[in-house]
């Protein structure tokens, strides 16, 4: 099985490049939110329980994902390439699927600001997160996690980097993309095929 990371800012179009890939390939979309949401109506964001039940959701599913027939999984997520713990949690979520005789294979979107705040608001994002209906929130939110957090690649070397390397890698700036001209590029980047079989 192919685990397809995708990984970038809030709001760069992860998901729904994500769905595209999927289209295209017979992959499964894990994104993000499939965890977030649920957990969020119980625990608060950021909470000692919201971290550990989030993270157990997302590693049981890889691990069951990996020991299926699916032929691949496209997860997202916004990774602080500086952050050494969430770089060893994308390490243990490629392991997972490694010992189960397949790839990890990592997809990095970039877009401009500007363009990602005018995406925030978009109905399939809307519909799919629902923590990010309060726009103005969610902008703020956005901003913070901009200039808080390394979130791509092509400024100081981070930390990530050197796992980064070890992997198949394609990184895009989508700014001017449609999603499934994005998807394109990562089909032809790793060489991905639809398996009609599934």
């Amino acid at each position: 099985m192919d685990l397809v990371i995708v990984f970038g800012p809030a709001a760069v179009g992860k998901m729904t490049v994500g769905h595209a890939v999927c289209e295209l390939t017979g992959f499964k979309l894990f994104h993000n939110h499939v965890t977030i949401e649920p957990v969020l109506g119980i625990f608060p964001f950021g909470s000692a329980p919201f971290g550990r039940l989030v993270s157990e959701f997302r590693r049981r599913v890889i691990e069951e994902a990996a020991g299926s027939d699916l032929p691949g999984l496209v997860f997202t997520f916004v990774w602080d390439l500086n952050d050494a713990e969430e770089i060893d949690t994308i390490a243990s979520y490629i392991r997972i699927v490694e010992r189960a005789g397949g790839r990890g294979r990592l997809v990095e979107l970039s877009a401009g600001q500007d363009e990602r705040l005018a995406r925030n608001g978009t109905e399939f994002r809307l519909a799919q997160k629902a923590s990010k209906r309060d726009l103005e929130r969610s902008r703020l939110n956005l901003l913070a996690m901009d200039a808080d957090y390394t979130l791509n690649t092509g400024g100081p070397r981070t930390k990530a980097e050197d796992l980064i390397e070890r992997h198949d890698h394609v990184r895009i700036d989508n700014t001017f993309l449609t999603p499934q001209q994005a998807a394109e590029r990562i089909v032809e980047a790793f060489g991905l095929r639809k398996d009609l079989q599934h």
